[in-house]
């Protein structure tokens, strides 16, 4: 049995029209809403919080006084678990791929305004992050600390819970729902929103964090639900990943600058951009269709523009100066 979540975020987010980036796009004026996850409150928002109340109140439940977690070094899951650290005082050590000095993101400088400490893992693929990770568990059990470590992005069958949630909250809000958009990185987002509102409802869209995301959402949302749920049934989309998970992708950045421009919406250059992207693609191949209901999941991710040198230099390209 799952431990109760404690409660981290502001619930429920909005659900916002979005009519202008609808037409741009091409679909009808009511047909785009926008779930706003990227205003779960805590941290500076986003859709980590959700899977945190989960994950860490089973850490608490167990007794730890410490939260180790890992990603990039512009995780947005890695600044959420600080802050959640920071509000629950708890002591945060944060693994991340690469090494000190080379990147800038805002995640970062959020992560050491919060307290929690880096330790760099160097230039290393998942198993060699996880074992990083597993060693500094280690090495603080040593020192007497009672580590807990949190899943790679909070993605679990436990943290998805947080996501469940989420869909049931759109059932309540957009009654006549179609398609729910996300961004599908390490799996739990999407798995606890198909666990919710079934496979056919949900349309992911791959960011390039793992080689097989669409197997990593359907193990985690297996559990949550009793229908059969299996990789090749998800609404997966492999088409915005481009040159990597870092790399901006030029229909990223058209979307970054759409969205903005439209709705006054600011996406992130790994997630949102690439899910906003997405569904301009599922919308001109025909798998999102204008007369019905389709909400974008915004998860998030706006510290992780800044610091992000393609994604800032494409922003400032667009500021041309106004001539009087």
């Amino acid at each position: 049995m799952a431990h109760p979540p404690v409660e981290l975020g502001t619930f429920p987010t909005p659900v916002e029209p979005a009519p202008r980036l609808a037409a741009a796009l091409g679909l009808g004026p009511d047909d785009l809403w926008v779930k706003r996850d990227d205003l779960t409150g805590l941290g500076g928002g986003g859709n980590k919080i959700r899977k945190l109340e989960w994950t860490v109140g089973a850490a608490l439940a167990e007794g730890a006084d410490t939260l180790v977690t890992t990603g990039a070094a512009q995780s947005n899951h890695a600044r959420l678990t600080a802050a959640a650290g920071a509000r629950l005082g708890l002591d945060v050590v944060l693994v991340l791929r690469g090494s000190p000095g080379v990147s800038r993101s805002g995640n970062l400088a959020l992560d050491g305004l919060f307290g929690a400490r880096p330790v760099w893992a160097g230039e290393v693929d998942r198993a060699g992050l996880d074992a990083a990770a597993a060693a500094v568990c280690e090495r603080l059990r040593e020192k007497g600390a009672r580590p807990a470590l949190v899943p790679f992005g909070g993605s679990s069958v436990l943290g998805a819970r947080g996501y469940v949630r989420c869909g049931e909250e759109l059932r309540r809000q957009v009654p006549d729902l179609r398609t729910a958009v996300v961004a599908l990185g390490s799996g739990g987002t999407m798995a606890g929103l198909v666990a919710a509102l079934g496979a056919d409802s949900v349309l992911g869209v791959d960011v390039g964090a793992l080689p097989d995301p669409a197997a990593a959402a359907a193990e985690f949302a297996a559990p949550l639900t009793e229908e059969t749920v299996a990789p090749d049934r998800l609404r997966v989309r492999r088409d915005q990943v481009g040159d990597g998970y870092a790399r901006l992708t030029g229909p990223a950045a058209e979307a970054l600058r759409l969205a903005a421009r439209t709705e006054g919406l600011v996406m992130d250059p790994v997630y949102t951009g690439r899910a906003l992207a997405g569904l301009a693609a599922a919308v001109r191949d025909g798998d999102v269709r204008p007369g019905e209901r389709t909400v974008f999941v915004h998860t998030g991710g706006l510290p992780g523009l800044f610091g992000h040198a393609e994604a800032v230099a494409y922003a400032e390209e667009g500021a041309v100066p106004y001539d009087l």
